[in-house]
């Protein structure tokens, strides 16, 4: 198998499944939606949450890399349940010896309470997950969210959630392996789906641009809007090179590094392309009714996931001054993908 024929079987299962009207569904009703449980049945069935799975335990064995087509078909499809935490999520159980639950899981930065319990001020699609994959105090811990107490946060998927002493008591501890950290996680596979995202941005400016006639023809055929879609394509194309190398490597697990220049690049041309999406589709383009803004509220929201642009800057300009040879040394091996060695330590 290979991640184009990976990403033929997404996008056919995504493009029945997973319409605007199934997205708008499950947004609205949340886990509640029959969308959302017929949508995850569908995933199911295809194996996909199980990729990084070992064949003896289920999975496909893949890496990560070979799974950037279907996470790319994600962004392009705007799921909007938790396939790429999941399938992370049921990695690191499964190294860590322990039994995934049925349903998807989410991944979540935790905190320690006084109390003894733990909360998740952020859990990106809370509110259609069945578990949630917790990191806290150097921990990890594997909680169900009906056990939480929950609060909304500003995207209609994601919840706040805090869990009591008692529940915390009985969840199962999760010794993840050595190195592995949330953060790097969520970025690589958030930098994949922005990706998709970005192009489906792209292809939907550029076919309006064509059809919207002013002055007797379209407008795409004006020399200014000709220059900003050639400046959206460098974006979107430079993205998605990016952030197939964030996903870049030999395991299921990601270098920092390659996810720091995957995930700024990413986030850079959030902004860029869904500003120039928008002003070139005027009004129209806010609309409830039109599909653009399913598509660039998820990449605004995603610029800021995982760390901004700001943040992995900062990692990528660490890792440049604490090298002592040569700046392209560093930029030859991101850009290796064959490499096996870790470029930044955990």
């Amino acid at each position: 198998m290979n991640d184009d024929l990976l990403a033929d079987a997404a996008r056919r299962v995504l493009s029945d499944h997973c319409t605007p009207s199934v997205v708008r569904a499950i947004e609205a009703a949340g886990a509640a939606a029959p969308e959302a449980v017929a949508l995850w049945a569908q995933l199911e069935a295809t194996g996909l949450a199980d990729a990084l799975l070992p064949e003896d335990r289920g999975g496909a064995g893949l890496a990560l890399a070979q799974l950037f087509g279907v996470l790319a078909e994600c962004g392009a499809h705007a799921l909007p349940l938790p396939l790429a935490d999941t399938l992370l999520a049921r990695a690191l159980l499964s190294a860590a010896g322990v039994e995934a639950p049925t349903g998807s899981v989410a991944l979540a930065q935790g905190e320690r309470l006084a109390d003894g319990g733990l909360r998740c001020a952020l859990v990106r699609g809370g509110r259609v997950a069945t578990s949630v994959l917790a990191q806290a105090d150097g921990g990890w811990h594997l909680l169900p969210v009906d056990a939480a107490q929950p609060a909304p946060q500003a995207l209609a998927l994601d919840a706040a959630l805090r869990w009591d002493a008692a529940s915390l008591q009985t969840a199962s501890p999760v010794a993840a392996p050595k190195g592995v950290e949330l953060r790097t996680l969520q970025a690589a596979v958030v930098a994949a789906q922005m990706a998709g995202a970005l192009t489906v941005v792209f292809e939907r400016t550029l076919q309006y641009a064509n059809e919207r006639q002013q002055f007797g023809r379209p407008i795409g055929k004006f020399q200014a809007i000709q220059h900003q879609l050639a400046v959206m394509s460098e974006h979107v194309f430079a993205a998605r090179m990016a952030a197939q190398i964030g996903c870049g490597g030999p395991g299921p697990w990601p270098d920092r590094l390659r996810v720091a220049t995957a995930k700024a690049r990413c986030s850079e041309a959030a902004l860029a392309v869904s500003e120039t999406a928008h002003a070139l589709h005027g009004a129209i383009g806010f609309t409830a009714e039109y599909e653009l803004q399913l598509f660039t509220r998820r990449l605004h929201a995603w610029r800021q996931a995982a760390g901004s642009e700001s943040y992995w800057h900062e990692v990528a300009g660490a890792a440049l001054l604490a090298h002592e040879g040569p700046t392209l040394d560093v930029v030859r091996r991101i850009t290796d993908i064959e490499a096996d060695a870790p470029l930044l330590p955990a």
